[in-house]
């Protein structure tokens, strides 16, 4: 077999194959189920400070807060005290006006 033979035969196997991806990708996907956002992975993950108290939009009882600021925006997250801290609420607050504060 010469070597264009053996390109052709690689070629329509590659494209078979990428046939068969496309078509399986093309179904309608499996819905995977949702994760929760623990406390232990957003500590490991996000630059954040400690709240003493949690805004009064967001669960007061058995939870805490945690801040995180992006894009002139204050983003506020609370935690669960219970099991593993999943979040269970999240607002965000402009953070306008705090520019001379922060440097």
């Amino acid at each position: 077999m010469s070597f264009q033979t053996h390109l052709c035969a690689a070629l329509a196997t590659i494209l078979t194959w990428a046939g068969a991806t496309t078509s399986v990708q093309a179904g309608e996907p499996a819905a995977a189920p949702a994760l929760p956002l623990t406390y232990e992975t957003f500590e490991a993950a996000v630059a954040h400070i400690d709240l003493e108290t949690c805004p009064v939009s967001l669960p007061q009882a058995d939870s805490f807060c945690r801040a995180s600021i992006h894009h002139e925006e204050i983003h506020v997250f609370a935690f669960s005290l219970q099991g593993d801290s999943p979040m269970v609420g999240f607002a965000s607050f402009s953070a306008k006006g705090l520019e001379p504060l922060l440097k």
